[in-house]
């Protein structure tokens, strides 16, 4: 097992390449399953989870390519409906499969989800949007077997704007029979992405980057190609760093898809400029405390209120942390305070006493975005901290410790 080695308060200067969002190719990478023949997608990252994606569609038939980046997935070769535990506990995304398979093939059975250990992601959305559209859900031993030879179109309101379930009934509806409506979804830039990749293959879905979806069904879709957009979450974990260490750029951004997080860095005093695809941050003399509550796009993204705590730290003066998404996601918060951090934990509001000086300690991740935290956290305290159980951070960060070296970070991985 790996763990990082940091030696904190090394300023970072310099360009990054921002990779492609996983949370972006993870449903795109099942929707190739919904077409006969080869789909393309260029600038996937090179991540746990993609690769863990990719074991699965080789599991359930697919031909699949990967090389630099580029991606190619051959769905003429499907044969096997079945998505297994072994998979499947590894990474909720997995689920994904069930939305494709079931609209193309008419039936599959999908080991009930793992992942992260944080806190209950149920998959109730998912299956009531399955239901809506006409399948018939049963749950047996652990597994989900859905069939529907026949899907309907169907009006569909979520309770909440769950992203993995907007992405998996959107791929169910689409060659569904008839109109499907979904509202109260998901309006994300990867749930965005993937409806345009799944019009690129001939879907007739509109109402893209809003809170209603209308989609009609088609008799077939084609394959295609298509461009991963920039993970809006890792560019956002290197701007953090930046607000407190850097002078850097980020190139391949989208700050649209970050302006949330840009207008709390600006309130924190850190100096930013946007030109086409690149960010400047220039860090700011004196972090300011600023209070965030997360939220569904275009709030601030719960996947980055781990790394807003460890600025925080470092803050001049207390903030308050409010995650309305999870509520119980705050694992980060024991670790940052082995550092010497100040912070206090009620519910689902973190409340951060910032100034104290953080010193190098063992930490221990325990998901993606607490590792980030930890990092994070590492960079900017004094001394050595080492961070265990760094294969979190590799399901959803291609290569980190390669790119804040290359900015001057002191950070190495070991063997444990």
């Amino acid at each position: 097992m790996d763990k990082f080695v940091i030696y904190g308060q090394k300023p970072l200067i310099g360009e990054v390449d921002i990779s492609g969002a996983k949370n972006a190719v993870l449903p795109m990478m099942t929707a190739a399953l919904l077409a006969n023949g080869i789909t393309i997608i260029y600038k996937v990252p090179d991540l746990r989870d993609t690769r863990t994606m990719i074991r699965l569609l080789e599991i359930v038939g697919a031909g699949v390519e990967f090389n630099d980046g580029t991606l190619k997935i051959d769905a003429s070769t499907v044969t096997n409906l079945v998505a297994p535990y072994d998979l499947v506990k590894t990474m909720r995304a997995s689920f994904y499969v069930m939305g494709p398979l079931l609209g193309r093939f008419g039936n599959v059975k999908v080991s009930m989800p793992g992942g992260c250990a944080w806190g209950p992601r149920p998959v109730d959305f998912h299956l009531m949007g399955m239901e809506k559209l006409g399948a018939d859900v049963r749950l047996d031993q652990g597994y989900i077997n859905a069939s529907g030879t026949s899907l309907k179109g169907a009006k569909i309101k979520f309770k909440y704007p769950s992203v993995g379930a907007t992405g998996n009934v959107v791929m169910a509806a689409v060659l569904a029979k008839g109109t499907s409506v979904i509202e109260n979804a998901a309006r994300e830039p990867d749930i965005v992405q993937l409806c345009e990749m799944l019009n690129l293959m001939g879907a007739k879905i509109s109402g893209l980057g809003t809170m209603t979806l209308s989609i009609e069904g088609v008799k077939e879709l084609k394959p295609t190609e298509i461009t991963v957009i920039p993970d809006r979450i890792e560019a956002g974990t290197f701007l953090i760093a930046g607000a407190v260490l850097g002078d850097i750029t980020l190139n391949n951004v989208k700050a649209d898809h970050l302006q949330s997080l840009l207008d709390k860095l600006e309130e924190c005093g850190a100096s930013i400029n946007v030109e086409e695809d690149k960010i400047h941050i220039l860090k700011s003399n004196e972090v300011r405390p600023v209070n965030v509550t997360t939220n569904v796009f275009p709030g601030f993204p719960t996947d980055l209120q781990a790394q807003w705590i460890a600025l925080m730290c470092n803050a001049s003066g207390k903030s308050i942390i409010t995650d309305t998404v999870y509520h119980d996601r705050f694992s980060h918060v024991p670790e940052l305070n082995r550092l010497g951090a100040d912070i206090t934990l009620h519910e689902n509001v973190a409340t951060i006493n910032g100034g104290k000086t953080l010193k190098g300690a063992h930490v221990m991740s325990t998901d993606i975005r607490a590792s980030a935290s930890l990092i994070l956290g590492g960079l900017m305290a004094e001394g050595k901290t080492e961070v265990s159980r760094i294969y979190h951070i590799d399901r959803g960060y291609e290569r980190i410790e390669n790119k804040f070296s290359a900015l001057g970070a002191e950070i190495h991985r070991e063997s444990e």
